[in-house]
């Protein structure tokens, strides 16, 4: 890590933080010389770093080694200004792991109040964004501004916000292990991991909020925090319109105009399980050559250069007949996830063309038949993604009273917009 990096943000961070800066700043340039010690360990073999993609700053750049660094490592950071931001903004790559438990390199941003810490930190929101690609050109880090919705809401009220890429979007050479939950998820804990190692002062409390993809992505952050970080505390989990009983969403979206989502997602799954996920068992050659479109642009591309073709030109077969597919599948479907003790908020919009209402309804009484403790909202008339701002204001209540440690599921009612449908357990 550059010393000039290391110095700028540095000074920055001291004179707003005072003495505990600089206390701070001594441990972060210790980190830092560690840091670059193991880089150059006469131990660790010479692999050259893997450039940055093209299009993309040469912070994209991706260490050579990361053999020895645990998940949740800060590889780098730089302050990025976007003054659309009211707070501090810094764009960071970590280390996460792959299916196989190897360590990759993972691009994100960490927003930062402009405000002092709380006593003991401020709590972390670990946004996961939704589709939107599979390429690195595709990374949200690209654009702070846009990167998370309500992002100055969130930051009044002196709450740090994670949001990672996902691996495979912003680092090379492979694409978004799409839909894969397990390694979203890691991606989306690590960050906050990485996030300790900045110089700014963290609670051990975190919350992951996601929507659509990122919505899946949350429901499994909530089901592996308590073993996968166990040095963070997960407070509270909110899934809006996530994707589950995929058998059903597959069946839903084979007609509909997004059903390029199963292309997507034969792809992503194929690149996370390799052999396992053979795509010459679900792709034809003429669907298979059209692979390459997925490197070439980002949601509105692809659905421009994919939505022509219909499913049986896509997808030759129907995966979940197939024991390989169907396994993987399965596995990445929240629809049998088990209760556990972290609250969960599940919201949707009622006119949602992506992921069928009903699907989120059946996921909710699976949870509460095993006692958990949930909320799911649906607001009347509105869309997959236009939900979102209409339910902003009753998530970050429902957030505050997470942070707060209130009583969960609690009293509060929605009042985003009139009859919004409730359902309580636990």
């Amino acid at each position: 890590m550059r010393a000039s990096v290391f110095g700028k943000v540095l000074d920055r961070e001291e004179g707003r933080m005072g003495k505990w800066g600089t206390k701070l700043r001594l441990a972060a340039v210790v980190l830092g010389v560690a840091i670059t010690a193991a880089a150059c360990s006469s131990q660790s073999p010479m692999i050259p770093a893997k450039a940055a993609p093209p299009g993309l700053p040469t912070f994209y750049t991706v260490p050579g080694n990361l053999t020895n660094y645990a998940p949740g490592t800060l590889l780098k950071y730089e302050v990025v200004s976007d003054p659309q931001v009211l707070g501090t903004t810094y764009r960071v790559m970590y280390v996460s792991t792959n299916e196989q438990n190897k360590p990759v390199a993972v691009t994100g941003l960490v927003f930062v109040p402009p405000s002092a810490p709380p006593k003991g930190g401020y709590d972390v929101v670990s946004w996961a964004h939704g589709t939107n690609g599979m390429t690195n050109a595709c990374a949200p880090s690209l654009d702070p501004a846009s990167a998370v919705p309500g992002i100055n809401e969130l930051l009044a009220h002196d709450w740090v916000v994670t949001a990672t890429d996902y691996q495979g979007e912003g680092t090379p050479p492979g694409l978004l292990a799409y839909l894969v939950g397990n390694l979203a998820a890691r991606n989306t804990i690590d960050i906050v991991r990485a996030a300790h190692e900045l110089p700014i002062q963290l609670s051990n409390d975190y919350l992951v909020w996601g929507h659509s993809e990122g919505g899946q992505t949350a429901m499994f952050a909530w089901h592996i925090a308590a073993s996968y970080a166990p040095s963070l505390h997960l407070v509270g989990t909110v899934a809006g319109a996530p994707p589950s009983q995929f058998q059903y969403i597959y069946d839903f979206l084979k007609t509909s105009p997004y059903r390029f989502y199963l292309f997507m997602a034969a792809a992503g799954f194929h690149e996370a399980y390799g052999s396992a996920a053979p795509l010459s068992e679900v792709l034809d050659s003429q669907a298979r050559s059209l692979l390459p479109i997925l490197r070439q642009g980002c949601y509105n591309y692809l659905q421009s250069h994919l939505d022509h073709y219909t499913l049986q030109q896509l997808v030759k077969v129907n995966p979940f007949d197939l024991p390989n597919w169907r396994k993987v599948i399965e596995e990445n479907d929240p629809a049998t996830l088990p209760a556990n003790g972290v609250p969960l908020l599940i919201y949707q919009g009622g006119d949602d063309h992506q992921i069928p209402v009903v699907s989120t309804q059946l996921l909710a009484q699976h949870l509460c038949s095993e006692g958990q403790d949930l909320k799911r909202w649906v607001y009347p008339g509105q869309s997959h993604a236009g939900v979102i701002p209409v339910a902003l204001p009753d998530i970050v209540h429902w957030m505050a009273d997470r942070f707060a440690g209130r009583p969960s599921p609690g009293p509060y009612k929605p009042i985003g917009e009139p009859g919004v449908q409730v359902t309580t357990c636990g």
